[in-house]
């Protein structure tokens, strides 16, 4: 059995359900991305994120994001040590191989923009001294979609670096009826190490993706620019499009997607299967959509059906 099957099998002891978010969770650790999961509360974000993190041996830190967060408070401070009459510097949370940021956007501007240099940088400076973060380095960010009072919205450019944005939704009925049966807590074993994690991360250079596939995501990433050249319905809804970074996260996400369904080749399926979720924070919408109540869903739809399968 595999080590991408085996991680699956071992997060599905305590997570009955969400099948989406555990493949999100492992495609963004395979393509090094960061993950945006959106969800109301109680429906098993965190516990998804902190079984991952004991399945495969990965050091975890959680932040719980606040209104009164402060920038040190996630990358770290310089502090003077009165015993050695020196400055040292207290490394923060970031210092990890996972970082679960909960309820991301309860945290003010300068908080968010701390942590997009990390993400982005996969570094940070304290007090004129550089730090290189650990190898595999991983954001998952959790935001409440129903709470608006007291939240500071993700400014696109922080969106952007996400590689995927997924929106989990309850449980089936008869998935719930299993969760308050084992309401015991299963005991999570560690399946993989971390070069099994820096592997397959290599191991994604080799699944195969044929040119008119990668012609094809290109297409779709432009129709959400120009959608009039493509006949999209919903083209004056668009804002605006999603940047050149979609174009490569889409491309790395569907040859990920692939290599957790076992394969070592891309298909258009596997494209579609990931449009959504690379797509839906990277669009914009123009105030007529917010009157006439037309949502990224329903334009990528329209744009997957817009553009022929190679």
């Amino acid at each position: 059995m595999s080590v991408i099957q085996n991680i699956k099998n071992e997060i599905s002891k305590s997570i009955i359900g969400h099948e989406h978010l555990i493949d999100s969770m492992l495609i963004a650790l395979i393509t090094g991305g960061h993950l945006l999961v959106e969800g109301v509360p109680g429906i098993a974000k965190t516990k998804s994120v902190l079984s991952l993190a004991k399945t495969v041996g990965l050091d975890f830190k959680r932040v719980q994001f606040t209104p009164d967060l402060l920038p040190s408070d996630i990358t770290g401070i310089e502090i003077y040590n009165p015993k050695t009459n020196e400055f040292e510097i207290k490394k923060g949370p970031v210092f990890t191989n996972l970082l679960l940021a909960d309820e991301i956007n309860r945290a003010p501007a300068k908080v968010q923009s701390a942590l997009l240099e990390v993400m982005q940088e996969k570094q940070l400076t304290i007090a004129n001294e550089t730090f290189k973060l650990s190898a595999p380095f991983l954001v998952i960010a959790t935001q409440n979609p129903i709470e608006q009072e007291g939240t500071y919205p993700l400014p696109e450019a922080q969106l952007d670096r996400f590689i995927m944005k997924i929106n989990v939704t309850y449980n089936t009925l008869e998935e719930e009826i299993l969760i308050v049966k084992s309401q015991t807590d299963a005991e999570i074993s560690q399946v993989a190490e971390l070069e099994d994690i820096l592997t397959l991360q290599k191991e994604l250079k080799n699944i195969h993706m044929d040119e008119e596939l990668l012609k094809y995501i290109a297409k779709i990433v432009h129709a959400t620019r120009e959608p009039e050249n493509y006949g999209i319905e919903t083209a004056e809804f668009i804002e605006f499009g999603a940047s050149p970074r979609a174009t490569i996260a889409m491309y790395n996400c569907s040859k990920a997607y692939a290599m957790i369904q076992n394969k070592e080749y891309v298909t258009p399926l596997d494209i579609v299967k990931v449009a959504k979720d690379v797509l839906r924070h990277r669009i914009i919408l123009n105030y007529k959509a917010e009157i006439e109540e037309i949502d990224t869903e329903e334009i990528i739809n329209d744009i997957v059906k817009a553009i022929p399968v190679p």
